[in-house]
């Protein structure tokens, strides 16, 4: 088991078997040196943990753990690709959208989630540039949307 696994599971995560895309697409692609997630969202075993709108439909707290989510689901992307997560070299970007009602303005608290965890789990490596942005819809009314870019090595 991999360093990165095994800090995982101290943390209760296990990873899920790469599901089979719905549409046409890749869970994960890699150029060179860099491996791009496509847009991943809170689901666990096929279903969204959470539903709805930041500032309407869900707390911060809610939009955090969903966060926390995706990043697991892109663990998941990743490790299909790659095959061990300790090649990750360097988280490099992250890019979040926010399924929010009119006003909310606090996706960065919400983001977050995802940027702690990442840091959580991977230390130093896990340090990124981030945009996180409000979305006033998002595919099957999930709450969180994240793409994450990294650094890996052969």
């Amino acid at each position: 088991m991999s360093v990165v696994e095994k800090k995982l599971e101290e943390l209760g995560v296990i990873l899920p078997e790469q599901a089979k895309p719905k549409f046409v697409y890749v869970p994960c692609n890699r150029t060179g040196n860099l491996v791009y997630t496509s847009g991943m969202d809170c689901r666990v075993n096929g279903e969204l943990i959470y539903e709805g709108k930041l500032g309407k439909d869900l707390t911060i707290e809610q939009g955090r753990e969903a966060a926390r989510q995706c990043i697991i689901n892109c663990f998941t992307a990743i490790k299909w690709q790659i095959g061990d997560l300790d090649k990750i070299k360097k988280v490099v970007k992250v890019l979040a959208f926010v399924n929010s009602a009119p006003g909310f303005v606090d996706q960065p608290y919400v983001i977050n989630g995802a940027s702690e965890f990442l840091e959580e789990v991977l230390g130093e490596k896990g340090k990124h540039a981030r945009s996180a942005i409000a979305a006033n819809e998002l595919p099957f009314n999930t709450p969180v949307e994240i793409e994450i870019i990294v650094e890996v090595e052969d």
